[in-house]
């Protein structure tokens, strides 16, 4: 019964959020990332033998939206690349974490950022973001395949607006001047983000 119960609530919740999303989407202005609802995700090729994943944890995304023309809106990311966690399974053997995000390693401890310079839409909620990727004191060119997953005007639960996004994209690392060890370790970083967005003015408890 219980199991019947919350399945029910699942399913009435999920009905009440498509209403919403469907009837009433959010406005436009300026947004942040729902560090709760949000993940960053990247990898690349090791050995040949798997993808080795690693995320990011302080993500701070802000968008200035634009729903009636969506290439008109601008989009500013900072990742803290301090924040890098890749579940080692031996940490007091060594912080793996510390040792990639530190000043002399693979992420060297500077901020990482990216700021759209173009927005195109090739679809009813597809589109691209071409950019400015800044990474270990480099600037270079990086795009982003964006889905757009809908928003609503007032969030069931959190009283606000939101607005959803998926995005994947892929840099080369050698561009950045990191070089070493390749071909064992990939030179192409696949990324996978998904965020939810809220007001910028919105203050989580």
């Amino acid at each position: 019964m219980l199991r019947i119960a919350a399945l029910s609530l699942g399913l009435a919740l999920s009905t009440t959020y498509a209403i919403a999303a469907a009837t009433d989407p959010a406005p436009g202005g300026a947004y942040k990332t729902d560090p709760s609802h949000s993940s960053f995700n990247w990898s690349f090729n090791h050995s040949g033998l798997s993808h080795y994943t690693a995320r990011f944890t302080k993500v701070d995304a802000r968008l200035d939206w634009n729903p009636a023309k969506p290439e008109a809106s601008t989009l500013s990311v900072a990742i803290d690349p301090l924040s890098v966690r890749t579940d080692y399974p031996w940490p007091e053997r060594v912080n793996f974490d510390a040792e990639i995000g530190g000043e002399e390693t693979f992420l060297a401890a500077k901020p990482i950022t990216f700021v759209s310079k173009k927005i195109h839409v090739s679809g009813e909620k597809t589109g691209t973001v071409e950019g400015l990727l800044t990474f270990r004191g480099q600037t270079h060119p990086a795009t982003l395949d964006v889905t757009f997953n809908g928003s609503m005007a007032e969030h069931p639960m959190m009283g606000v607006p939101k607005i959803g996004f998926s995005a994947t994209g892929s840099i080369r690392r050698s561009e950045w001047g990191l070089d070493f060890a390749i071909p064992e370790l990939g030179d192409e970083v696949t990324f996978a983000i998904e965020t939810q967005m809220v007001p910028a003015d919105y203050q989580f408890q």
